[in-house]
């Protein structure tokens, strides 16, 4: 059972690191009042933790933040207001006045990535990143995926959809999560995206052959 000094020490601890969260609520959903009820939620389940567990609380609180804000951009009141909407929409941007941490920015990511991988195939994955994350070209996709123009527009209306319904919930391998996001987040940082590219292309024609 927590002592009123532990607690008090959760709150001193989340109140360093709310306006970090509330930044974080606000670039994923897009909404003051409901980064707001994010960030209480958040502390709400910083309280019910086992604290002396969590080696990391600034990671711990970011996490939990991520989650909660992509939980509400997937919620069917979201999809219904704005239906065509891509969670990659959402990822902080690195020019703002005040972006987040390189960790920071880093569980957003993971998150979202997370998130794409149990809900699409790997060829909707790959179109749909690249497309969504990147603004490729239809034509340039479809080289790379080695399928027509036709398809690649195919793969990410196919993608939208099931991001959209939700209908679709595969494991996500942990290793393969952290190659994904080690090579979006590259490509994101320095402009190089040979290795995403390549990750991309590959697994996709791993799922056509196997």
């Amino acid at each position: 059972m927590s002592t009123p000094d532990d607690l008090d020490l959760a709150l001193d601890i989340f109140l360093t690191h709310r306006p970090r969260l509330l930044g974080i609520a606000y670039r994923v959903t897009g909404e003051t009042c409901g980064a707001e009820d994010l960030v209480q939620e958040a502390w709400l389940r910083w309280q019910r933790a086992d604290r002396a567990a969590v080696e990391n609380p600034a990671a711990f609180l970011t996490t939990t933040t991520t989650n909660l804000a992509i939980n509400v951009i997937q919620s069917a009141r979201y999809r219904h207001e704005a239906p065509t909407a891509s969670p990659l929409d959402y990822l902080p941007d690195a020019a703002e006045d005040e972006p987040l941490s390189r960790t920071e920015q880093a569980a957003v990511v993971e998150e979202m990535l997370a998130l794409l991988m149990a809900r699409l195939t790997p060829a909707e994955l790959a179109a749909y990143v690249l497309r969504k994350g990147f603004e490729y070209a239809y034509a340039y996709i479809a080289a790379l995926l080695r399928t027509s123009v036709a398809n690649a527009r195919q793969l990410v209306r196919r993608a939208q959809a099931r991001l959209d319904t939700g209908d679709r919930a595969a494991s996500v391998l942990i290793a393969a999560h952290r190659r994904l996001a080690t090579a979006f987040l590259e490509a994101a940082r320095t402009g190089d995206r040979g290795d995403l590219e390549r990750l991309l292309a590959g697994d996709s024609a791993d799922s056509r052959a196997a």
